[in-house]
């Protein structure tokens, strides 16, 4: 398989002197192009630090993330900001999401910077992938109108709106109950199997189990790592337990 991501030796720290904490401690790691990730540990692990500056949201304070090739600190930011909006999606425990627009709108609202001149078209894709995800009948919506399972279905179409190379989870089901979390897993693993590399950052081993690498970490460090082979029938409950039992050996 081909490295759509690839981190070396990633520093990343807050404060200075004493008050220094570092949050990620010389961390290396690779992420195939179509590769479905997850990324667990414990508050504070720097989990979700380690997401956000291999997304280029977050510099490091040293390393380097190369993503399909390109490094990113050698980008100014408005072409880092181009290739986050073109090439990667993202999608956050709680959607950010306009309270004045509806469901559909807010779906639109960041492909329409590069293509004003397209609306149809642009409005088109977004009612598919409404569609694809369970979620056409809600287009007038106001998000308060909505479920907060059926709101994070809506942030998995914005992310898709421009067909990333990567979407990039934060605990996405972080804000839902068992059943809407495993449906979004669900809908996750399908976007995968489409051809789309997926990293999401979990606490929970259940969703952690229908990926294919978890990744663990522990005060800024990856201490541990789990691969799980294809299978004709995927057992994810034995994959929990798995993952539980490696938590348990590393103290997490």
């Amino acid at each position: 398989m081909e490295h759509l991501l690839y981190g070396k030796e990633i520093v990343k720290s807050y404060g200075e002197g004493r008050e220094e904490h570092i949050v990620l401690d010389s961390v290396s790691l690779e992420i195939e192009k179509g590769e479905f990730v997850s990324v667990m540990g414990p508050s504070g692990s720097g989990k979700s630090t380690l997401l956000y500056t291999l997304s280029g949201m977050d510099p490091a304070y040293s390393g380097s993330v190369v993503f399909d090739g390109c490094r990113l600190s050698g980008l100014k930011e408005d072409a880092l900001s181009d290739l986050r909006r073109n090439r990667m999606g993202f999608v956050f425990q709680q959607p950010a999401f306009l309270k004045n627009l509806n469901l559909l709108d807010n779906i639109i609202l960041p492909a329409m910077r590069d293509n004003r001149r397209n609306v149809r078209a642009v409005t088109l894709k977004a009612k598919n992938l409404m569609k694809k995800v369970g979620i056409e009948e809600l287009e007038e919506r106001d998000i308060t109108q909505v479920s907060g399972g059926q709101l994070q279905r809506a942030g998995i179409c914005r992310a898709l709106m421009s067909e990333p190379d990567i979407i990039f989870g934060d605990e996405p089901t972080g804000a839902l109950n068992s059943k809407s979390a495993q449906e979004i897993m669900a809908l996750l693993k399908e976007i995968n199997a489409e051809g789309t590399a997926v990293l999401v950052v979990t606490h929970d081993a259940k969703v952690a189990a229908k990926t294919r690498r978890v990744l663990f970490m522990q005060d800024g460090k990856i201490v541990s790592e789990l691969k799980f082979e294809n299978e004709k029938t995927e057992n994810y409950d034995k994959r929990e337990d798995i993952i539980m039992k490696r938590m348990q050996q590393i103290g997490i």
